[in-house]
């Protein structure tokens, strides 16, 4: 049996989510890879490659406002799912479509306060 659209929005936004957890992780590992060349100075590739991490932590930045809104624009589409799934779909399945808009909902908000 093929997944149910409402499935199928869940795991979207479930990815979404994730997928941002790891561009933070990123960005994380980004900043301590720069702390780490501005401190240790060093050989004459140093200035190179800290202008290729600052790039690329530049980079990652700039994936967020479209990943947010895609998350939020997915937020509002399964929403709309639920409300019509209600009373006529699987009780799990709205169980965590339910859960999977509280985590993004969750996401957007803990990252509008960074």
């Amino acid at each position: 049996m093929a997944p149910s659209p409402l499935a199928i929005t869940t795991s979207s936004i479930n990815r979404m989510v994730k997928e941002e957890q790891s561009y933070h992780k990123e960005i994380i590992q980004q900043q301590a890879r720069i702390t780490k060349l501005e401190r240790d100075g060093g050989d004459e590739n140093a200035e190179f490659q800290l202008k290729q991490e600052r790039q690329a932590l530049e980079e990652t930045k700039a994936v967020f406002p479209s990943l947010r809104q895609r998350i939020s624009d997915a937020i509002t589409k399964l929403e709309d799912q639920i409300n019509g799934a209600e009373g006529s779909g699987s009780e799990d399945e709205i169980t965590k479509a339910k859960q999977a808009v509280a985590n993004a909902k969750e996401s957007l908000t803990i990252e509008g306060m960074a």
